[in-house]
């Protein structure tokens, strides 16, 4: 089996999917973003030369409730397999869940116990899709596919629902869902969904907040956010493609964490400089 049919064959698996292998050969939104933020982190991360300190909790809080969706097997293999990291090692609350997972376990029920998303949260779990945008191959991973019925369904946490967010390039506020780039996700998955079964798919987010008294909401999109989501794609991503490939060099954001690493002052600046 050559290199190209081995990373296909992880893609296509639900265990092995997020293998950063397929990154080279595969591009995914969370990989092109990454790339939109600042291409040197971009590239210095997928090269394994560098890692942002992010805090792992909220990521593990965030599969923590999709593995509950998926199936109670695959929660139960979650929580066994990261114990060390729910499990509180000290104080009154030893040995239970921390905090931060007694909150998901109320994220849980708010999903759980809502009729709607009960009805709606119906079809295939964790599936891997593939296909090609810009010439270029993708990947893709839904938490639940409905083929006959024509629609995909995405879980989000979130801090809360409602907060605006500024969005510094257009100049204006926008809600998670647009500052988060979701509707790019849904986009893309979207084609891919297309190009596999030949119809066009409806994309739903139910998100729930991590609030005391968890918040929940049922998101659809409107078909023209889909198209303008994809429209600079194509060119965009053949660009980063050629970065990744170091046929062009990557530009610095210079604000970014990493930028800040490995920084190095040449000169001065004006004042007027300091604020973009």
């Amino acid at each position: 089996m050559d290199n190209k049919s081995k990373t296909l064959e992880l893609v296509q698996s639900k265990d092995s999917y997020y293998d950063p292998a397929t990154n080279w050969d595969y591009w995914s939104t969370s990989l092109y973003k990454d790339f939109e933020l600042c291409e040197a982190a971009a590239l210095a991360k997928l090269k394994g030369q560098w890692e942002p300190k992010s805090s792992p909790v909220a990521l593990l809080v965030g599969n923590y409730l999709h593995s509950y969706f998926e199936s109670m097997e695959s929660h139960d293999s979650f929580i066994e397999k990261n114990q060390a990291s729910i499990l509180a090692k000290s104080g009154k609350n030893k040995g239970n869940p921390k905090a931060e997972f007694r909150q998901a376990d109320d994220m849980i029920t708010a999903l759980k116990d809502d009729d709607f998303f009960n009805a709606v949260y119906q079809g295939d779990k964790e599936v891997p899709v593939i296909g090609q945008i810009g010439g270029l191959d993708w990947k893709g991973k839904l938490d639940c596919l409905n083929v006959d019925k024509g629609y995909f369904v995405d879980l989000k946490t979130v801090d809360d629902i409602h907060k605006r967010h500024w969005d510094d390039v257009n100049k204006r506020w926008v809600s998670f869902i647009e500052d988060r780039e979701y509707v790019l996700q849904m986009a893309v998955y979207r084609e891919l969904l297309r190009q596999e079964y030949g119809k066009d798919f409806e994309a739903f987010i139910f998100a729930v907040s991590k609030q005391d008294q968890p918040d929940k909401c049922a998101i659809r999109f409107e078909p023209f956010r889909y198209e303008e989501a994809l429209e600079e794609v194509p060119n965009k991503v053949k660009h980063f493609e050629d970065v990744k490939n170091g046929v062009i060099a990557p530009t610095n954001c210079g604000t970014c964490e990493y930028c800040r690493m490995t920084k190095e002052l040449s000169g001065f600046i004006e004042v007027a400089d300091l604020i973009d």
